[in-house]
């Protein structure tokens, strides 16, 4: 994998030396707030575009969040040089990466090398979540595998829409809440979405089907904490264990760092918590320059971390974090998330609209026009007027 150079471990860089084999390194070096948050943008290929395939950046980056169908192409755009959108869709028409619901029990885009590896992994998410649905919803208690063979074999026959599903359970199944069934159907049976092409792949009522057969493939079915641990670090480090919770949705992970800890080095933050690192991995100066960057809607980047202020300042989460778990699309100046942006498109004239929280600076604005230039054309590529406006 060609990373960028800020992600390298240069010659001649000082790491820990003579350490016995389970001897925990640990540099009881404190990270400032801007230290991590160039550490992160590093990390997330948001420093410097990266010269790599589409495919290799999904699989740095273990999935990139799928909420929408747009969004995992323009995160790529912001991440990698010279991506054109018809590599991502002929990487999901060849079911080479697929789209799924996996961490935090939200649908992801991930390669599907790491969908067969990790899916067993995820699957406590997958549970804790259905049952909380289940308890929520209420209503009479259900025979779970009774519902999970009449979908099974519904879904088998043919890829079914949410929609053509929930109808079927509704008739099989008319005394029970059509939510909690629905929902258990979503986590407990492997699903994947089938794309159909168009603009970015999928549809807005995607049908599924079965994973096993669609791939071709067996899923693996050991448990690999170690190793989603350590990618997780390569996307996200430095971090505690509280973020890999919830970047993951997995409970009590502190024994699997901790029987990892001889491997890795610790940090602490300016509040004092232990911060885990892979030893391989150098971190940038925190004086190292940050671009502009656009975001889209549900980028990981914001959702990665339990103390998200290494990306977003507490002040500014409310017009981040919206009213029904939407997330909105960011612009990053000077590596923190200083705005919102939308693209609107009436007719062949197309818009995108930026909200800065504060007057940028006329470098910044600079920077910021060049950059959504070329985001509202990677957008909207038919449209014969563009414009861009604050």
């Amino acid at each position: 994998m060609r990373l960028p150079p800020e992600m390298q471990l240069p010659r001649g860089t000082l790491r820990p030396v003579g350490f016995a084999r389970n001897e925990q390194r640990n540099y009881m070096v404190t990270l400032s707030l801007r230290a991590l948050n160039r550490a992160t943008l590093a990390r997330q290929l948001l420093l410097t575009r990266a010269d790599l395939p589409a495919i290799e950046a999904i699989e740095h980056l273990i999935g990139m969040q799928a909420q929408l169908a747009m969004p995992p192409f323009v995160g790529l755009w912001s991440r990698l040089a010279n991506f054109q959108r018809a590599e991502l869709a002929e990487l999901l028409a060849e079911r080479q990466v697929v789209r799924a619901t996996l961490m935090r029990a939200t649908l992801h885009l991930i390669s599907t090398h790491d969908y067969v590896k990790f899916r067993t992994t995820i699957q406590p998410v997958l549970d804790a979540a259905g049952a909380d649905i289940a308890t929520r919803r209420g209503g009479a208690a259900f025979d779970r595998m009774q519902l999970l063979q009449l979908a099974y074999d519904f879904i088998a026959a043919q890829p079914r829409t949410f929609a053509e599903i929930s109808a079927m359970l509704a008739a099989a199944l008319p005394e029970h809440d059509i939510g909690a069934l629905r929902y258990t159907v979503r986590t407990q049976l492997r699903l994947l979405q089938v794309p159909t092409g168009g603009e970015w792949s999928y549809p807005g009522n995607p049908a599924f089907t079965l994973a096993e057969p669609w791939l071709g493939r067996q899923l693996d079915s050991q448990e690999r904490l170690h190793e989603l641990a350590r990618r997780y670090l390569a996307a996200f480090g430095p971090a505690t264990v509280a973020d890999m919770q919830t970047w993951s949705g997995l409970a009590k992970l502190k024994e699997v760092f901790a029987e990892l800890r001889a491997e890795l080095v610790v940090y602490h933050d300016e509040q004092r918590r232990e911060l885990f690192d892979l030893s391989t991995i150098h971190l940038p100066d925190e004086k190292t320059p940050a671009p502009v960057r656009f975001l889209p809607e549900f980028d990981n980047i914001l959702l990665a971390h339990s103390k998200r202020t290494r990306i977003v300042a507490d002040e500014h989460r409310t017009k981040v974090f919206l009213p029904g778990l939407r997330v909105a699309a960011t612009v990053l100046i000077d590596g923190f998330v200083a705005g919102i942006w939308k693209v609107e498109e009436n007719k062949r004239r197309a818009t995108l609209t930026i909200t800065l929280f504060k007057e940028p600076s006329l470098d910044e604005r600079t920077a910021l026009l060049e950059e959504a230039e070329q985001l509202v054309r990677f957008i909207t590529p038919t449209a014969v007027e563009r414009v861009v406006q604050y």
